[in-house]
């Protein structure tokens, strides 16, 4: 009896997914269900296909988590001629907002992001364009990468914060909370009530300021 061919055996298996709908549905189900949920099994249920479809594109759930990270940073808005026309320490603001801005729209992706050091061909080509404003401006290359390093930590452990970030309501409960701490054992807390606590926007953006009048002032030096 003859064997199938290989073109037979393959037309009676599972039909290939894009590349693009997978990494579409992974971002979904990271989005939906959290970081935790996203594995090879709970990928392949979602696409209503089997795990050997996913290792047609990826060799382990690594991989798969890089290119995820990476979709997500081509989702950054950032014009590079606009971007060089700034000086370092605007760039340094604007790529720490963009970055901040992308991961608010999926605020489940940040735990993906402690797992590896994001190296897709979009992560890459945001930190080329960040290093070369840091480097064009004067900064050290050492100093520089420093600089970004510093930056993505520091957006990384904001974002992380923003699939816990309470609501309003949450926010008017703390108020209340602070605003009733008795004076006498309280009082630092209490004078300083009406803005607490502050919202996570904020403290992102207050954090940020001081970390590039910090670069700023070291780079005068």
């Amino acid at each position: 009896m003859t064997s199938p061919s290989p073109a037979a055996r393959r037309s009676r298996g599972r039909p290939a997914v894009p590349l693009d709908r997978i990494l579409a549905t992974a971002l979904q189900l990271v989005d939906e269900e959290g970081a935790e949920a996203l594995s090879m099994r709970s990928l392949a249920q979602r696409l209503e296909s089997g795990t050997a479809t996913l290792y047609r594109h990826f060799g382990n759930r690594a991989t798969l988590v890089t290119q995820v990270i990476d979709r997500v940073f081509g989702e950054i808005e950032l014009d590079s001629r606009a971007l060089a026309e700034l000086s370092w320490d605007e760039a340094c603001q604007a790529v720490a907002r963009a970055m901040f801005d992308t991961l608010g729209r999926h605020r489940k992706v940040a735990p993906l992001l402690i797992e590896q050091t994001p190296t897709g061909p979009n992560a890459m080509a945001l930190r080329e364009r960040c290093l070369a404003v840091l480097l064009d401006g004067g900064l050290p290359p050492s100093v520089a990468a420093r600089a970004y390093a510093t930056l993505a930590r520091y957006v990384l452990g904001f974002a992380i914060q923003l699939a816990g970030a309470g609501d309003g309501a949450e926010q008017e409960r703390a108020s209340a909370r602070f605003h009733e701490l008795p004076e006498g054992e309280f009082p630092a807390t209490r004078a300083v009530a009406d803005s607490l606590p502050v919202p996570l926007a904020d403290e992102f953006a207050f954090g940020l300021d001081l970390i590039v009048a910090g670069l700023r002032q070291r780079h005068a030096r």
